[in-house]
């Protein structure tokens, strides 16, 4: 039972939500437009805010069902976090996208939900007042990655899903190095702020 979760994790995380409602709902490539990335922010960007928020809800759904089927279904905790983890590799290294694909905030998001719900709650707040802040929203992921390592140690009695935190928080930060580098540079685009033209 445990391959089969496993399996499954990668196959639901490797579906590519932004693509699928772009394609079905608009006339926008997300691969070849905006920053080119899969997510929910450059579809929110390119695609309009409707499909943003439900490629957002589905890159979070990818992992909170795998981890609930797997928290329903295994005693051990560290093989729900490996369930949890494949999910999220899923969705940065679809096998549908010849392994290219998101950033991986949204769905660490939903398998933090379903394996520790407050210290992922509390994570999702700094988020968003970070985002508030400063508009950032690459800075805002960057930020609730550490925060839900944090919350874990503080909040969590499964001391065993911290190795995974540790982990896909590498990643993220791995997967948003361009966005480091731009936001270093004071280059990085602001969330609910046009560019400004050429001419302008």
């Amino acid at each position: 039972m445990t391959f089969f979760l496993i399996l499954f994790a990668y196959f639901m995380g490797s579906i590519p939500t932004g693509v699928v409602l772009t394609k079905a709902f608009s006339k926008v490539d997300i691969r070849t437009q905006g920053s080119r990335n899969i997510g929910a922010t450059n579809v929110y960007r390119t695609a309009g805010k409707k499909l943003g928020v439900l490629a957002l809800l589905g890159d979070i759904l990818k992992g909170v069902i795998p981890v609930v089927l797997a928290r329903g279904t295994l005693e051990s905790h560290f093989w729900i976090g490996a369930v949890a983890l494949v999910a999220f590799l899923g969705h940065i290294y679809p096998i549908f996208l010849k392994f290219k694909g998101g950033k991986g905030a949204a769905t660490g998001l939903g398998i933090f939900l379903a394996l520790s719900p407050l210290p992922t709650l509390l994570a999702a707040i700094v988020f968003v007042l970070v985002v508030f802040k400063w508009r950032y929203i690459s800075l805002g992921s960057l930020t609730a990655a550490v925060a839900v390592v944090v919350f874990l140690a503080l909040l969590d009695p499964h001391k065993i899903y911290i190795p995974f935190a540790f982990i896909v928080a590498a990643l993220i930060f791995y997967r948003h190095r361009e966005n480091l580098e731009r936001l270093m540079e004071g280059r990085e685009n602001k969330f609910g702020v046009k560019k400004e033209s050429a001419s302008g």
